[in-house]
């Protein structure tokens, strides 16, 4: 990975390439941002430009030998380690799957990384015997060059197994760097964020993901632009997007709220049927996009401005809502959203959920508020 073919953050970007130029290399660093900001994409580079036979002041050269060997994430002084499921499983065990999906997509989420070594309704840890193979290779000698580096992706994993890295993580083998990738530092022992130096990784811009993403075949500028809305400055979320016709999740809302209204008992059973068939993931996405819709709505609502994130036909369906959906009604429905979100991670029956949801929906928007119980 090359700094150059990361989207945006510039300012990150040159923070750390000012320490790889001035030779300054902290011994552990955490790079904390949120999903799909480049986090892990950024680690990389930084790894491959630390490794460089020929580094300019600018990138690692992306032709020696080393960078070949880090580009394909084969360098034998490059260490991984990332959540996996299993008490006794390690991340050598998911490698050639952690290496394929990395090479693919850096901007990648947890639950596609589940989703790739087939534990998709499952806990991922990073466990003791993980910690111990960490441990394991860090003694070993360096083969080639000048550094030894362990990225570790989602720290948050460790729980108290952490503490199995702190005198490691503190004390270092000699030309030793730790490279820690994480996106909710509440989750990350206070002692290991300690001994790290803060990395903070923005969101990106709406404008960097619609650049980047007009660069995709077929993506118009509009399209890219809308995309990138959506993707609420989420990278991987707006290649998901591209690949999912978002548009079928504004009609599929909107049609949705027109059931919910009515409240015919026939036709929401039918909705919701077809609903169930469309997938866990799509069904997350489904309520991230009804969500969005609601946060446009509010703006809409509170200040009568026509520049909301919103596609002519959602913005003429969201101005008729002002005259029936108030604030206290729609901090009811995203409440229920939320839930539904939340069960949905955990593998709950659509049938019953979202036939529950159409129900209570349909209070909320005849009633008013409605009772979470």
């Amino acid at each position: 990975m090359l700094f150059r073919n990361i989207i945006g953050q510039k300012s990150v970007k040159q923070q750390l390439l000012r320490s790889l130029n001035a030779g300054r290399l902290p011994h552990a660093q955490l790079l904390l941002g949120p999903p799909g900001s480049g986090k892990l994409a950024l680690a990389l580079a930084y790894a491959q430009r630390a490794r460089c036979e020929n580094p300019g002041p600018d990138d690692a050269c992306g032709e020696c030998n080393a960078c070949r060997k880090v580009a394909k994430l084969i360098h034998p002084d490059l260490h991984f380690s990332y959540p996996t499921v299993g008490s006794k499983n390690t991340s050598l065990d998911f490698i050639d799957t952690w290496r394929q999906t990395v090479t693919h997509n850096p901007y990648q989420g947890i639950n596609q990384w589940l989703r790739a070594i087939g534990a998709e309704n499952k806990q991922g840890n990073i466990t003791k015997d993980e910690c111990l193979s960490i441990i394991r290779k860090l003694s070993l000698k360096i083969f080639e060059g000048r550094y030894k580096i362990l990225l570790l992706w989602l720290p948050e994993y460790l729980g108290k197994e952490g503490n199995r890295l702190l005198k490691l993580i503190e004390e270092p083998p000699e030309n030793t760097l730790f490279l820690l990738v994480a996106e909710n530092q509440e989750l990350i022992l206070n002692t290991i964020l300690s001994r790290c130096q803060l990395v903070k990784v923005n969101a990106l811009t709406d404008e960097e993901i619609a650049a980047a993403l007009v660069d995709r075949p077929g993506i118009t500028h509009d399209r890219a632009h809308h995309l990138a809305r959506l993707a609420g400055g989420d990278y991987n979320e707006a290649l998901h997007l591209v690949d999912h016709a978002e548009n079928d999740y504004a009609q599929l809302f909107l049609d949705w709220l027109r059931k919910c209204w009515a409240g015919k008992g026939q036709e929401l059973v039918k909705w919701v049927d077809g609903f169930a068939k469309i997938g866990r993931e799509n069904q997350k996405h489904f309520l991230q996009y009804a969500l969005h819709f609601l946060r446009e709505y509010l703006i809409l609502k509170a200040t009568g401005s026509e520049r909301v994130r919103l596609l002519p036909d959602e913005l003429t369906t969201a101005q008729r809502m002002t005259k029936v959906l108030d604030f206290e009604q729609v901090d009811t429905i995203t409440k229920l959203f939320d839930d539904c979100s939340y069960y949905i991670e955990r593998n709950a029956n659509p049938k019953i959920l979202f036939l529950d949801a159409s129900i209570r929906m349909h209070k909320i928007l005849k009633v008013g508020r409605v009772s979470s119980t």
